[in-house]
């Protein structure tokens, strides 16, 4: 039998808890924002995102992923006057929040903020799950919101803010991978000295977040050491911009679009799933769960899923 590199471990959320490392588990992305690069705009109506939500689940999404900010490089995310403040988040996110719960009242929803007001209003509304692109560090009272809730909790590394993300300075493989395991302990501390017990966390590197186009993939190729900090890792690989940059050959010489990095988000997700993941977040949720169950396949050796 092939040896996996994860752990079977039971993630503890607001009011379950998800078996992890059995089965990847596919996080569906539903972006409520008027400027995500990857579908800005085409989910900004209420009733459209809840749809899209809705159909993601259909499409055997195991959890859903509500972000109403995007932080893409170049935004003010993260800024002490963010280009969109909790109030504006909260009127995006908790009616597409509460309309799918409407329909599926089982649904386990992770909200994607980075602000503790946010994130309260969220899991008063039915949130199980915060997703955290700044690891805690970009608000003080996240850690003891999300305490105080019970909730599970994803804490991903972002190098910098994402106005700095492309004046980073390049970094060695072994610099880099240190980089991103310093700054998952240092969350994973904040969350513990707040209360939240261990089984509640879970960490995702961050891949394109303040990680230079050749570093995503070293990182990649080496994902499976960050589990030694003694969590669960989410990997978010899908539609990002690395992907498209190495694309370039096969586009006439220019990365290519978002439109055309579907084969390359698949690619990408299996490798994270071969190298550690248990969780992947993506966009297009039945081609990656098709990917999934055959990275887990070879990770179980052909052993029954």
């Amino acid at each position: 039998m092939a040896t996996s590199p994860r752990k079977i471990i039971s993630w503890r959320l607001r009011r379950r808890a998800l078996e992890l490392g059995r089965r990847t588990l596919v996080m569906g992305i539903v972006n409520i924002t008027p400027d995500s690069f990857s579908d800005g705009g085409r989910f900004l109506d209420p009733e459209a995102a809840t749809a899209h939500a809705l159909q993601l689940l259909d499409e055997g999404a195991d959890l859903l992923d509500l972000g109403a900010e995007s932080t893409r490089p170049g935004t003010q995310a993260g800024a002490l006057v963010p280009a969109v403040s909790s109030g504006e988040e909260q009127a995006r996110l908790l009616p597409v929040l509460e309309g799918i719960l409407r329909s599926r009242p089982d649904a386990i929803v992770s909200v994607d903020t980075y602000k503790a007001a946010t994130a309260r209003a969220a899991l008063d509304s039915g949130a199980e799950i915060v997703n955290d692109v700044s690891g805690f560090t970009w608000d003080a009272e996240m850690a003891s919101v999300c305490a105080e809730a019970g909730c599970g909790v994803v804490l991903m590394h972002t190098r910098g803010r994402p106005e700095e993300w492309r004046a980073q300075p390049r970094l060695a493989p072994d610099e880099l991978l240190e980089t991103v395991r310093e700054g998952l302990a240092a969350s994973l501390m904040m969350a513990t000295e707040a209360g939240l017990p261990l089984d509640a966390i879970v960490l995702d590197p961050g891949y394109g977040f303040g990680k230079r186009f050749e570093e995503n993939y070293a990182l990649l190729a080496r994902q499976a050491e960050l589990l030694s900090l003694g969590r669960p890792l989410v990997a978010g690989v899908s539609r990002k911009s690395f992907l498209g940059r190495t694309l370039t050959p096969l586009h006439g010489g220019t990365d290519a679009p978002v439109s055309a990095r579907a084969t390359a988000s698949i690619a990408a997700l299996v490798a994270a799933i071969l190298h550690g993941a248990s969780i992947v977040r993506v966009h297009a949720v039945r081609p990656a769960v098709e990917a999934a169950r055959i990275a887990d396949a070879v990770l179980l050796g052909g052993d029954a899923l």
